[in-house]
Order: C-alpha cells, then sequence, then structure tokens
C-alpha cells in the first residue's frame, strides 16, 4: 500500500491529479489502471473535499420503466435551454455503467428487501432512478470505496496538504504544476498531464453547503493558464439548508421533498404550488427563489417531514437526523428551519466531451469543469453522476490532446473599472458577504458593478502569493462580470432588471482570463463554439 507523502520528494510522474473527490479518485484509478504514474494532490487530506459531504445520490436509469434516454430528457429539460443534448446522453449511458463499476469495487449501496438498488425519487425526474447509500451518505461512501481503491495502488502517490499554486507551461503545452506544500516548501512537480478536480465555489457564499475547501482555486489555475471558462454565472442554491449557527450550512437533501416533504411557513401555510405545478418537487431554482421570497417577507419558512418521514428518519436520512439533533431539533416531531444556500457551481473550466480544455496536457473533471450537461440549472443527483462518468471518460483520453471545438474569437469586455488558508481573513469575510447581498439568488447591475468595483480594490489588497483568498476573489470577480453581461433571467441567474429569459441570450458564455493589476479582466466570446442550441 502507498503511503501519503506530505510534500517530499518524488516530484515527477505521468499524470499529476488536483484534487481527491468522486471526480479525482475516479481519474486517477483509471490512469493508473493503464499503466501510468500518477500523483494525487490534495490541500487537504485523502477525505476532504465537497464528495464526502453529498447526500442525495447518483441518478442512474437502473430500474424498470426507465431509460437512459428518458434520463438525458430530464437533464435537457431542467437546464433551461443550455445543456448540451449530447453530453447529457453520454452521462446518463455512461452512468449505467458507473454504477455497475461502484459496485464491483465494493461501494455499499442501498437495496430493497430483495437484493435490488432500492431508487428514490428527486425534484425534476419523471422516474424513481436516485441510487443511495446509507440513507443520506452517498458521497462518503463513493468516497470510502474509492479511496480505499487509490489508497491501495502502486501506482498512485498521495500527496496531501499540497497547494497547486500555478500551472506550469513548456513549449509544447503543459509541464506540471507549482506546488508549496505543508512544510511551506515551494516544489515544481513535472507531468505532461494535468487534471484539474479540484472541486467548485461555495465558499464564496455566506450561506452555503460546500466545506472550507471548496474556493475556486481550480479556475484560477485554469484562467492563470490560459484556458477557457464557461457558464460563470450559474451558481445553484440549495433551497434546504439547515437554518442554524453554523458555517457551512447541514444541507437537507432532495431526497426529503421526494419522500413527501412539505415546505410551509410559519403559519404552516404551503405555498410552492401557487409557484409550480410540481410544488415541493420543481426544479431547484424555483424551489430556492420562491423560499426567498418567502422570508423577504418576513415569513420563516419549515421543512416539515413528519408525516412523510417520522419515526424512521434515524434509519432513512441518519447524517440529516444527526445534524438536527446537533442542532437541538427533533425532525421527527417537529419542523426544521430551512433557507436557500449556495450548493453547486454549474460554470467551470470548459471541456469538450472527453474533459479536455482548450490548453493542450490540461483536463478538468467534477465541479471544477464544465461538460454541458448542467445548463443554467443542474438537475438533482448529477453532478456525483457527472463526476463518475467524465472521471472515467478523462482518463480514458489522457493519450489526445484538446481539440479546435473548443477555441473561438473574443471580443473584449472589462470585468472590473503564506497560507494558503489563513490570508487575510478579514477580507475572506467581506468578500463572502459581498457575493451573498450582489451575486446571489437575485441581482441586478447596480449591485453587481458595486460588487465588481469592490473586487478590483481587494484585488490590489490581497497578500503576495497565491493563496484561497485570491481563488474567491478572482472567483468573484469572473462570476460579477459574467452575470452583469447575461442581460436575462435564465435558470439559477436571476436578474430583478431583466426578468425573463430572452431567446437571444439562449447561449452558453465563453470567456479567457487576462490577469491584470486590478484583477481579472475578460473576454467574452458571444456565440459558444459548440454549435448545441440555436442562437
Amino acid at each position: 500500500m502507498s503511503v501519503p507523502l506530505r510534500g517530499r520528494g518524488h516530484c515527477e510522474a505521468d499524470v499529476l491529479v488536483v484534487g481527491t473527490g468522486v471526480a479525482g479518485l475516479t481519474a486517477a484509478l483509471g490512469a493508473a489502471g493503464a499503466g501510468r504514474s500518477v500523483q494525487l494532490l490534495t490541500k487537504g487530506e485523502l477525505t476532504s473535499g465537497s464528495s464526502p459531504w453529498a447526500q442525495g445520490g447518483v441518478a442512474a436509469a437502473m430500474g424498470a420503466g426507465d431509460s437512459p434516454e428518458l434520463h438525458a430528457a430530464d437533464t435537457v429539460a431542467a437546464g433551461a435551454g443550455l445543456v448540451d443534448p449530447e453530453v447529457a446522453e453520454i452521462v446518463a449511458r455512461d452512468g449505467v455503467l458507473a454504477i455497475r463499476r461502484l459496485v464491483e469495487i465494493g461501494a455499499e449501496l442501498d437495496r430493497g428487501a430483495r437484493g435490488e438498488l432500492s431508487l428514490g425519487r428527486e425534484a425534476a425526474h419523471s422516474r424513481h432512478r436516485i441510487v443511495h447509500a446509507g440513507g443520506d451518505s452517498t458521497g462518503a461512501e463513493l468516497v470510502r470505496a474509492l479511496g480505499r481503491r487509490v489508497a491501495g495502488h502502486p501506482r498512485i502517490r498521495i500527496l496531501e496538504h499540497a497547494f497547486a499554486e500555478r500551472v506550469a507551461l513548456g513549449d509544447g503545452g503543459v509541464a506540471g504544476l507549482v506546488v508549496r506544500h505543508g512544510d511551506g516548501r515551494r516544489a515544481l512537480h513535472r507531468a505532461s498531464r494535468v487534471v484539474l478536480a479540484t472541486g467548485g465555489l461555495g465558499q464564496l457564499y455566506r450561506y452555503t453547503t460546500n466545506p472550507p475547501e471548496a474556493t475556486g482555486d481550480g479556475l484560477l489555475l485554469a484562467a492563470a493558464a490560459g484556458a477557457r471558462l464557461v457558464d460563470v454565472e450559474f451558481v445553484q442554491f440549495h433551497p434546504t439548508a439547515l437554518a442554524v449557527a453554523a458555517d457551512p450550512l447541514p444541507l437537507l437533501t432532495e431526497a426529503l421533498r421526494g419522500e413527501g416533504a412539505t415546505l410551509v411557513d410559519e403559519r404552516g401555510e404551503r405555498f410552492l404550488a401557487a409557484e409550480h405545478p410540481a410544488a415541493e418537487l420543481a426544479p431547484r431554482d424555483v424551489v430556492a427563489r420562491a423560499i426567498w421570497r418567502r422570508q423577504a417577507q418576513g415569513h420563516r419558512v419549515f421543512l416539515d417531514a413528519r408525516a412523510a418521514v417520522g419515526e424512521r428518519f434515524p434509519r432513512r436520512f441518519p447524517s440529516v437526523f444527526e445534524a438536527c439533533r446537533s442542532a437541538g431539533l427533533d425532525p421527527r416531531i417537529e419542523a426544521m428551519p430551512v433557507v436557500p444556500a449556495a450548493h453547486y457551481h454549474m460554470g467551470g473550466v470548459a471541456v469538450d466531451d472527453r474533459g479536455r480544455t482548450s490548453i493542450g496536457g490540461l483536463w478538468a473533471c467534477g465541479e471544477v469543469s464544465a461538460t454541458g450537461v448542467h445548463g443554467a440549472n443542474r438537475l438533482a443527483s448529477n453532478s456525483l453522476l457527472e463526476a463518475l462518468v467524465f472521471g472515467a471518460r478523462v482518463a480514458d483520453s489522457l493519450d489526445s490532446h484538446a481539440g479546435d471545438r473548443l477555441r473561438g474569437r473574443f471580443e473584449a469586455a472589462s470585468a472590473a473599472g503564506c497560507d494558503a488558508r489563513a490570508a487575510a481573513p478579514g477580507l475572506r469575510r467581506e468578500v463572502r458577504e459581498l457575493a451573498w447581498e450582489r451575486l446571489g439568488l437575485e441581482r441586478d447591475r447596480a449591485g453587481l458593478e458595486l460588487a465588481l468595483a469592490r473586487l478590483s480594490e481587494a484585488w490590489l489588497e490581497l497578500p503576495e502569493g497565491a493563496s484561497e483568498v485570491r481563488s474567491l476573489v478572482a472567483a468573484a470577480t469572473l462570476l460579477g462580470a459574467a452575470a452583469l453581461r447575461r442581460e436575462e433571467s435564465r435558470g439559477a441567474h436571476r436578474r430583478a432588471d431583466f426578468p425573463v429569459a430572452r431567446a437571444e441570450w439562449r447561449f452558453r458564455q465563453f470567456l479567457e482570463v487576462e490577469l491584470g493589476a486590478r484583477g481579472p479582466q475578460c473576454r467574452f466570446e458571444p456565440r459558444p463554439a459548440l454549435e448545441q442550441v440555436p442562437a
């Protein structure tokens, strides 16, 4: 068994993988299985990151009466016109194989009385197709099963507490990574293939369900190397985080509403039916904004699962039950207070259907990437699915290079006229508050311009060197610039001053970035290079 290394020696490999969530673990295993030497880097520990926190499950067309075609159709319908249907078909088809591979490596998935997979249903799915593990501990079980294989693989070396500061470029493309280790030492780790699986940017927001590691580092790594980004304005806010004094907030899984839990205000009045025919099972953006509006009117909102789950809570939803009990609540006999919270970034590094970026030798998978499968509003439980599918597809494509599909022309538009985690704590708090107020569930020109102006100033206040707060300021600037440019409301992107979707904006918004003295400056492509939707 390989022993986790903590920044000493071993600075050359065939493949460098950054991130130890489901996507990174899957990519590392696939690359090593093909005979390559792999270094697997994480700024935390092997089990850190967002994947172990994932409760809901993995969507896969495994049940009677279901099919990958139906799953793909639901994915396209949820994405508000921006899903790449070819990628949706790939993810739905390969997802069935991914579940079978999980079973083969020993993942303990929930099963019924006859041994069949127990399949739940979540919002915007037309069938019961959500595979769970441990009730609401699916991500943790996947990381356990994959991590055990990774830790025992002779071709994989694990480097913990290793913060990737920069993608090193050579004449022919990627040459490796500049890495700062836990002891403060910097080293160039050489490899001609680098895979970013660094997760999302949920910590950009004051209220989030994401762990402290989710600071958008991969966006800045890719952008600084010259890779294209896309869909950066689309952030999904989970409707039901537990409204308690915690950071991050505990997640109340979508599966609770799939079981029949209802959303009510302090008077016990249900209000979702007036917002959408599917009520509590409406797409996440609809539910999140309905709760946000109710709360803006001075109401409190609760998720009531007493009738739907009741005494089954400790067995069916053990993670939720424990979170509630830790907060002094008993969900078997009282409704749970909720608030929307930043949950998932649909945008990220632009990749093709093999996870290849626009830079030769650089791949991305998982939440840091934007494959086109999520569009403007991710379908529930498609995130772990995408991580499994594209982690494997990246590993299978490591002998190829970026193609012309990700290249295009851009028009210029200005985005704004140490210890990685400990740097500038006051600035970090300010940026998170600013993002929640100005880049959150509802945006407008005045708020976005105010945020961008302050972020430009904040860039000058950053301490020298790469850090998580630098990643957050960069991510906020990119998100704000893209949100300001998209003058419509679509999916998770809501503009109060442009409250409806506009046909002329039905395209994915690609961008390239130049890091200037006052922060990232963006160049936008007004039409997608991937012609998957009509102009």
